[in-house]
């Protein structure tokens, strides 16, 4: 069974920075990408930033410029750096690996930004 595991999250003010890990364990034979999706209250889920396996990136518009995603594929871990941060950034941050052509799911780790 593959497990995720997120840190990082916490509070911040409006324009400071954090960096959320996600580590992946667990059997994985072969990994096709991770990434980090966000929840807001009340809203849908949305993506932030995807990294695949070449390390090719994807990131939504609203954080283009701000959020950087990397990746250790030896280690199977993904890192997601905000900087200017806005209060609309605050949402649980979900991690999401695809590994072996299934989508696994970490348990989300809080970002709040209040000043």
């Amino acid at each position: 069974q593959v497990q995720l595991v997120e840190s990082g999250g916490g509070l911040v003010q409006p324009g400071g920075s954090l960096r959320l890990s996600c580590a992946a364990s667990g059997s994985i034979y072969r990994s096709y990408g991770m990434g980090w999706y966000r929840q807001a209250p009340g809203k849908q889920r949305e993506l932030v930033a995807t990294i695949s396996s070449s390390g090719t990136t994807n990131y939504a518009d609203s954080v283009k410029g701000r959020f950087t995603i990397s990746k250790d594929n030896g280690k199977n871990t993904v890192n997601l750096q905000m900087n200017s941060l806005k209060l609309e950034d605050t949402a649980v941050y979900l991690c999401n690996g695809r590994f072996d052509l299934h989508d696994y799911w970490g348990q989300g780790t809080q970002v709040t930004v209040s000043s």
